[in-house]
């Protein structure tokens, strides 16, 4: 046996696969950006080890409200048809969406993109998404992590989860304790299935056939499906803003409306929902009918129409329908609070 005496080739990151030069380029390039989403309490922001955010000084006794989330299987959808533009709003929306429901404003919102090999301009469309949602939610954009990991996700391919902070005053929150039979549920609309169901969305899509043109009215059906999630901060805030009394509030995500119209709702109540207060859109049709799915069943996976609901006093229902319709929102009265086993969701 013989030894060489050749000197091997010093090797780098990038012959491992990780090309750190891409990421500092892409940091770079989206710096303006997310310089657009700042707001005045970010003390340092993307570029540091940690960000820095000071408490809003109009709060008395601020209480912090965070969430994590993620855009599920909807992201393997864009990815198999190319509509990835959507995918960051989707990921702040769920975000922020959760953290409203105590009443809080969402303060920073942070990512994490994953992928096997870097692709910039993939990337750099996934983050524009995430700025033009912390921008409808409000939030800065203080950070994230963008990690190139070889061998671990399939080519062309990337996961993302992000993470936001909001603030409410203490004695402000809501956390549906005051909620009383009789009260009115009143809904907000989705933009479409949002970011939940998507697992069953996919097999509905392979039994059926259906490809990325198929039509859906005046869209398409992928448009339908790969429409970005609604972010509700601003209407929201604009009626705790005029000091309407809003006992509780419900996002309705994974679960769909059965799993989570109630789960802020105190002992002894439930929610009766009144079906025929809303035309359920068309996506929603359309994917009962291809994929022969049952009322009930649609009811606990799909938002079918409902993304976001509040619940006030009766007398208040009029006034709150007409401060959200004022904002070019078609809201409308769901359904009420009545006395049953709790958490109970009564379709009538």
């Amino acid at each position: 046996m013989t030894s060489s005496n050749k000197t091997p080739r010093p090797l780098s990151y990038r012959d491992a696969g990780v090309d750190i030069d891409k990421g500092d380029a892409l940091v770079h390039d989206i710096k303006r950006l997310v310089k657009s989403t700042m707001r005045p309490e970010v003390l340092a922001g993307v570029g540091g080890f940690g960000a820095l955010v000071a408490i809003p000084k109009k709060y008395k006794q601020p209480v912090l409200v965070s969430g994590t989330d993620g855009v599920g299987t909807k992201l393997k959808l864009g990815l198999d048809s190319g509509r990835i533009e959507g995918l960051g709003q989707d990921l702040v929306a769920m975000c922020v969406n959760d953290v409203l429901v105590n009443g809080a404003e969402p303060l920073f919102f942070l990512d994490y993109y994953a992928t096997g090999r870097l692709q910039p301009e993939v990337a750099a469309s996934v983050i524009k998404g995430i700025v033009k949602g912390c921008k409808l939610a409000g939030c800065a954009l203080v950070g994230g992590e963008t990690a190139e990991m070889p061998g671990l996700y399939r080519e062309g391919e990337f996961d993302l989860a992000g993470f936001c902070v909001a603030v409410a005053e203490k004695k402000q929150l809501i956390d549906g304790s005051r909620i009383k039979p009789g009260d009115a549920l009143i809904a907000l609309p989705s933009s479409g299935p949002h970011s939940n169901g998507y697992s069953l969305i996919r097999k509905i899509l392979e039994v059926s056939g259906a490809t990325p043109s198929t039509r859906l009215g005046k869209s398409t059906l992928i448009g339908a499906l790969m429409m970005p999630t609604q972010i509700y901060v601003q209407p929201v805030l604009m009626l705790l803003g005029n000091g309407l009394p809003i006992r509780g509030m419900a996002h309705i995500t994974g679960g769909g409306i059965t799993g989570n119209l109630t789960r802020m709702f105190p002992a002894g109540t439930a929610a009766r929902v009144d079906l025929s207060s809303w035309k359920r859109p068309a996506v929603f049709d359309w994917l009962q009918n291809a994929g022969a799915v049952e009322d009930e069943e649609m009811r606990r996976v799909f938002n079918c129409g409902v993304g976001f609901v509040v619940v006030v006093p009766r007398q208040r229902a009029s006034e709150t329908l007409a401060r959200l319709q004022g904002q070019k929102i078609k809201a409308w009265q769901l359904g009420e609070v009545v006395k049953g086993k709790t958490g109970d969701v009564i379709y009538a």
